[in-house]
């Protein structure tokens, strides 16, 4: 069986699935590589808007595989495969995460739009137990999400935080009881049920306007707001709210 998983939860609605569960899906480079064989056709395809990153029940993902890690030197580092396809990917992804999100599977969950956790879920970034740093962005992302001394304090201490903390630091949206994945799925459905270029839109602008002045992120907002009006979900949107109906978005 594959190690990522592809499922189609309805039209709208994609799930991406580590599974690797003998190794508490582990990341290694074949996961990788199919993450963004994946995430490049969902991309692509029109009918998908939203996709939800998952694990199993009992595990997200504990990190990258310490086996392969294991047999690299500085060159086979600096030409290890890593992939970007979740952070740049286009439309919304929601992490359901169980268990442990730990080093790459964290920075995973960090790429992703927002988290649901169940409140057995614990994330870290334990990479300084191994004498190296994170590499998938941890460093920059994990700052963003918690502020600079909550990810100091994770990346300098390797201590996972458990789905409250995590939630009290900003790095969960949710905690739920049991499976994370039911709430993501709901989630997931009332995210695709809107307009899809304005949530794309809303994506982008706040990506990007992060890595700015609050200026130039208002630039984009401002130019973001105005192409709305050039699409047909916004008259439709309208129009459904004059007739006291539910709209019929088309991503158009």
């Amino acid at each position: 069986m594959s190690v990522v998983l592809l499922e189609r939860h309805s039209p709208d609605v994609a799930i991406v699935r580590f599974n690797r569960p003998e190794v508490r899906n582990a990341l290694n480079t074949e996961v990788r590589q199919l993450l963004h064989e994946h995430f490049t056709a969902l991309a692509a395809d029109d009918d998908v808007r939203v996709v939800v990153l998952t694990g199993n029940e009992r595990v997200f993902a504990a990190g990258a595989d310490i086996q392969e890690q294991a047999e690299r030197d500085v060159v086979g580092a600096i030409k290890a495969y890593t992939t970007s396809a979740i952070a740049d990917f286009p439309k919304p992804v929601i992490a359901a995460v169980n268990g442990y999100a730990l080093g790459g599977g964290c920075e995973f969950a960090l790429q992703c739009d927002f988290v649901i956790a169940s409140e057995r879920a614990k994330f870290g970034q334990p990479e300084v137990n191994l004498g190296l740093i994170p590499g998938a962005g941890g460093t920059q992302r994990l700052p963003r999400a918690v502020g600079r001394l909550n990810a100091s304090y994770m990346l300098m201490t390797g201590l996972p935080a458990t789905a409250e903390q995590a939630l009290r630091m900003g790095l969960v949206s949710e905690v739920v009881q049991g499976d994370a994945l039911p709430r993501a799925l709901e989630l997931a459905e009332l995210v695709a049920s809107k307009a899809p270029l304005a949530v794309r839109q809303v994506k982008e602008v706040v990506r990007h306007g992060l890595d700015g002045s609050l200026e130039t992120g208002l630039r984009m907002e401002r130019r973001g707001y105005q192409l709305m009006f050039g699409t047909a979900d916004f008259r439709e949107g309208v129009k459904a709210f004059t007739d006291k109906r539910t709209p019929e978005f088309s991503g158009e």
